[in-house]
């Protein structure tokens, strides 16, 4: 988007609140309320997966690569506007299988939810930021003692705010905490009712793009920049839906490695899917998407994980403390590498 374009119009707003709140884990907001359409099916055969997705997701994504040709069992795609209600569906057996975020499963989980974390993606957490207006008079992690700042409730987002924070010897007693979703937070940051903004691409990407902010701190270096897909226990105790949930899995690996071996590509596909401008969507692609690489659900996997369901029972923001393990199967593993594996990089990609 060009810099002097100063605000965001309604319609792109609401594509932005359907897509980014797959970030979210608050169940009960406006942009999280469950199913948001769809019902296509591709393939064919007497199996049928159920998979959930989100607007540019999945299904967006391996029809841009061309995985979704000759697919021997039926996949039903089913549209969710967040990862909560996504893995409440797979808890209820209605969805076999789908991508979040690496918070909704703590919450999932916390909640003694009846789910399983099959594979794992790692990307470049530089899209997860703080942001403050271009002109603020705050500089490093540490000004933000006493200033106001918005964030999603139980987002990523919020986990990477107090990750950021502890880093630099903060806790969140020492700000003044928002919960607010993406929409509500875009507009109060643009409207100069709070100081700084905790969020994630494509917000991060909008946002420097209009020239109305830029990154204070990111995630790197204090967030493990999963993304995980979940299963339903009962689809993987089924042989011909876990041979298909295997087989899906693959697919959306080589995907992944499409967007990064085509960038410019994936961003002409994703803002027409989502009604993000194409410069958005790019700049997001170069900094977060695109650097996904395929990763082993291992120990560092798991531990990283562990801390996050740790630092929210300990706020009471979950309702137990547990261990993250037991919501874990690595048999889709293969030879994949570590999960510290470095994310992928387009060089000089955008990161502030």
């Amino acid at each position: 988007m060009p810099r002097n374009r100063r605000g965001l119009s309604a319609a792109l707003l609401l594509s932005l609140a359907l897509l980014v709140s797959a970030c979210s884990t608050d169940g009960n907001s406006a942009s999280s309320v469950g199913l948001g359409g769809g019902g296509n099916t591709d393939g064919k055969g007497a199996v049928t997966l159920n998979v959930g997705d989100q607007k540019g997701g999945s299904e967006a994504i391996l029809r841009a690569a061309g995985e979704l040709k000759d697919l021997p069992y039926r996949v039903k795609w089913s549209t969710f506007t967040s990862g909560p209600p996504m893995l409440e569906a797979v808890n209820a057996g209605a969805v076999d299988i789908g991508t979040v975020g690496n918070t909704p499963p703590v919450f999932a989980a916390g909640a003694r939810s009846k789910i399983v974390v099959v594979a794992a993606v790692h990307g470049d957490p530089a899209g997860e930021a703080i942001l403050v207006p271009e002109n603020s008079p705050l500089k490093k992690t540490t000004d933000l003692k006493g200033r106001t700042l918005a964030v999603a409730q139980g987002s990523s987002a919020h986990f990477q705010l107090i990750a950021s924070l502890k880093a630099a010897g903060l806790k969140l007693s020492d700000i003044k905490v928002t919960l607010l979703q993406p929409a509500d937070a875009l507009a109060a940051f643009n409207s100069g009712k709070v100081d700084a903004w905790a969020v994630w691409d494509p917000y991060t990407s909008q946002v420097l793009g209009s020239g109305k902010g830029r990154i204070l701190t990111n995630g790197r270096g204090v967030v493990n920049g999963l993304t995980v897909q979940v299963a339903a226990p009962a689809a993987l105790k089924d042989k011909k839906k876990e041979q298909a949930i295997g087989d899906l899995i693959a697919r959306l690996r080589r995907a992944q490695d499409w967007v990064y071996e085509h960038p410019e590509a994936w961003a002409k596909v994703w803002a027409k899917d989502t009604g993000l401008p194409y410069d958005v969507a790019l700049a997001a692609v170069k900094r977060s998407y695109g650097t996904r690489v395929p990763v082993a659900l291992d120990k560092d996997a798991i531990a990283s994980e562990q801390r996050i369901a740790d630092t929210f029972a300990d706020l009471k923001l979950i309702p137990r403390h547990f261990d993250f393990a037991d919501y874990v199967d690595g048999r889709f593993n293969d030879n994949l590498p570590p999960s510290a594996s470095p994310a992928r990089s387009y060089g000089k990609a955008p990161s502030s």
